[in-house]
């Protein structure tokens, strides 16, 4: 029985309390950025659900711990529960411009081919639908599909209602050209019937709704890269490298061509670290041009021999490093995704002022 002598909590005293946690990433409180739901309090026992703004929040930890410690101070606090859940912010210029529901979309692009390019847009792809995210995936490398081939899938299903439904493995949905022509038949396209192409697999595809669609982009700066812009609001655009100069120097190309396409660049990722190629030239890239560098991954044989075999480093090693590796860069490319669509949801208000 509850000592007569204890308060019983007050749900203002819990607001109030939570007012004081600030949400690392968009700097403000939990209160005022309504992100506390449901809360109950029975007697001293308090229970309430973080609404993140994406399911692969990469800073839970830290959010748990300063609302802990936030309600500890008020005195007399018994259990607290902190249940979670998310609302993935939308680039409302998606819907409008192609007409599905995409909340968010990521072009994976590299400066030249071989750098793994493919390989990080897969892992990166699983590792977000296992935090629970809604992903799809498009293969926009339309000369050298090769997306079925890493999510060991050969066929997409028949077409329903006139339109082609994705392939679905891992959680992610995914389309490719790979499924489209036969394997040994080249595709000497000009940029016209790429752009066509590329239009195609956007919009004649029932997508449904994704919180994110990752873009893989053929290497280099060509004609996917402008028409991709063209037809598809992009949120944002992340630029793989290898640890070498020369690599790097490439990446720079491609970071130089969203830039100019006006492309948020959500950050460089280092591909094949270690004593083989070495380490250092993306951190380097991305300290140069002042953009967020999201990581390294290390060389391990395993990450090519998934991508041979249909299962990805994130499903088949999980526990390895390199995929410990992905899995935190993929929290990292979600957090800064929800930010920059936060940034732009709120610089399309136009502020109204009220004259007295």
């Amino acid at each position: 029985m509850q000592d007569q002598n204890e308060k019983t909590l007050s749900e203002d005293a819990v607001l109030a309390a939570l007012s004081t946690v600030i949400e690392p990433e968009l700097h403000r409180d939990l209160v005022s950025l309504n992100m506390i739901r449901e809360l109950e309090i029975d007697g001293n026992d308090v229970q309430f659900t973080i609404m993140l703004t994406t399911p692969a929040c990469p800073l839970k930890g830290k959010m748990e711990q300063d609302s802990r410690a936030a309600l500890a101070a008020i005195g007399n606090v018994g259990k607290v529960t902190i249940n979670w859940n998310s609302n993935v912010p939308t680039d409302r210029r998606i819907g409008n411009q192609v007409g599905q529901q995409f909340r968010n979309t990521i072009a994976v692009s590299s400066g030249k081919g071989g750098v793994g390019k493919s390989t990080i847009a897969v892992n990166l792809a699983i590792a977000l639908a296992k935090e629970g995210a809604r992903v799809g995936l498009l293969d926009a490398d339309i000369l050298g599909p090769n997306v079925p081939m890493m999510m060991g899938v050969e066929q997409m299903p028949p077409v329903r209602n006139r339109k082609m439904v994705p392939a679905e493995n891992y959680g992610v949905k995914f389309i490719s050209m790979a499924f489209l022509v036969q394997p040994d038949q080249p595709l000497i396209w000009r940029g016209p019937m790429l752009h066509s192409a590329i239009q195609q697999l956007l919009t004649d595809v029932d997508w449904g709704e994704l919180d994110y669609l990752l873009v893989d982009l053929p290497p280099g700066t060509g004609d996917a890269q402008l028409t991709l812009a063209q037809v598809l609001p992009l949120s944002g655009a992340l630029v793989i490298t290898q640890p070498m100069q020369v690599a790097a120097s490439d990446a720079l190309r491609g970071l130089k061509t969203f830039e100019k396409l006006e492309v948020p660049i959500i950050g460089v990722i280092e591909n094949m670290s270690g004593p083989m190629f070495g380490t250092g030239a993306g951190e380097v890239l991305a300290a140069d041009y002042d953009v967020d560098y999201l990581g390294s991954v290390p060389m391990d044989a395993n990450v090519r021999i998934g991508g041979d075999s249909g299962e990805p480093i994130v499903v088949a090693y999980p526990e390895s490093d390199a995929a410990q590796a992905l899995n935190e860069i993929a929290r990292l490319v979600a957090a800064k995704v929800s930010l920059l669509t936060l940034q732009k949801q709120a610089d399309g208000v136009i502020p109204i002022q009220m004259i007295g």
